[in-house]
């Protein structure tokens, strides 16, 4: 298990390394600093002294590779991207445009997005499943095919509408809940259950369709007809036999979510005024502010690699027939 992880997180490097020099000619290379700097002026005609000072305060007026007037090991430390880029694998992600510290912002919003991320990913599960188990019980029945038609009609509705519908009729008709806006402590409770609420209702269909395809095929196996040539019940199979071995491609798709959780959802957290990490991003992005739009993305590509390596390992706790060497 241990050389099996150290081996998985030597791959990871690799990647972080690739994802990172990607992001880095993307926005240093394809968009220059002085492009930003006109971006962030905002002006049709900035001075080329405006051009400078700004990408002197911000630290871009250095050599982008190579400080070939320094000194020392200065020529590749005092460089953009040693400065910009390499520090972010030691997660210092330096400063916003407008002077905040982007490592201690994340540190602050991640709380609000789990707020929200995480009772949904939670409540959803035991939702998405249970709904996919009474579907497979039932199959090929009248209420299979309601229940698969019902995700049909989930599924092609735009998350947009239910965020602005949830927001219409339980905010602003019944006033049960505030519209949007956060806070500390318990009160946070009353401003992220219609996020909750909604996140849930806007996952049924693609997730409990998915469950269903998966207990099915497990349900036609040799393994299911012996247990009920022994007298076993319909709902035992189901839950004693065809969940346990369902649980590896349900994993897959679960653990690999984990990422999201601490990223937020860009679309709830803006419509719903949470400050979490996907209102950050998007602010962010309208903002041109693109010091924090290059950390998020590396600290998405982080997550979503720690995710795959929990995926691995989580498949040796459910199935003993799989072994990591």
């Amino acid at each position: 298990m241990i050389a099996y992880l150290i081996r998985r997180i030597a791959y990871a490097i690799p990647i972080l390394i690739g994802v990172n020099l990607l992001t880095f000619a993307l926005f240093f290379v394809v968009n220059t600093p002085d492009d930003m700097a006109r971006m962030q002026l905002g002006i049709k005609r900035v001075t080329p002294e405006a051009i400078a000072r700004w990408e002197q305060q911000h630290g871009y007026d250095k050599p982008r590779l190579f400080n070939s007037a320094a000194n020392g090991a200065d020529k590749i430390t005092d460089t953009i991207f040693w400065q910009k880029s390499v520090s972010m694998f030691v997660l210092d992600f330096g400063y916003s445009d407008d002077g905040r510290n982007i490592s201690r912002e994340i540190a602050t919003r991640m709380g609000p997005s789990l707020a929200i991320a995480l009772p949904t990913f939670l409540i959803g599960l035991l939702i998405y499943v249970s709904f996919a188990l009474v579907m497979t019980l039932f199959r090929a029945s009248a209420l299979d095919t309601a229940g698969v038609a019902l995700c049909v009609v989930l599924m092609s509705i735009s998350g947009l509408f239910y965020i602005i519908g949830g927001q219409f009729l339980i905010s602003r008709l019944w006033h049960l809940v505030p519209i949007s806006g956060y806070a500390g402590g318990m009160d946070s409770i009353k401003f992220v259950v219609l996020p909750v609420i909604i996140g849930v209702i806007g996952g049924i269909g693609a997730s409990s369709r998915w469950y269903r395809t998966i207990f099915l095929e497990e349900i036609g196996k040799d393994y299911v007809r012996t247990a009920r040539a022994k007298g076993l019940s319909e709902l035992r199979v189901l839950f004693s036999h065809v969940l346990k071995n369902a649980m590896i491609p349900i994993l897959t798709g679960v653990v690999v979510v984990i990422p999201l959780l601490f990223m937020g959802s860009l679309l709830t957290e803006s419509f719903f005024g949470i400050p979490g990490l996907g209102s950050y991003t998007i602010d962010a992005i309208n903002a041109q502010d693109f010091s924090v739009v290059r950390a998020m993305v590396f600290l998405g590509s982080l997550l979503y690699i720690a995710g795959l390596i929990l995926t691995d390992i989580s498949y040796t706790v459910v199935d003993p027939r799989v072994r990591l060497s």
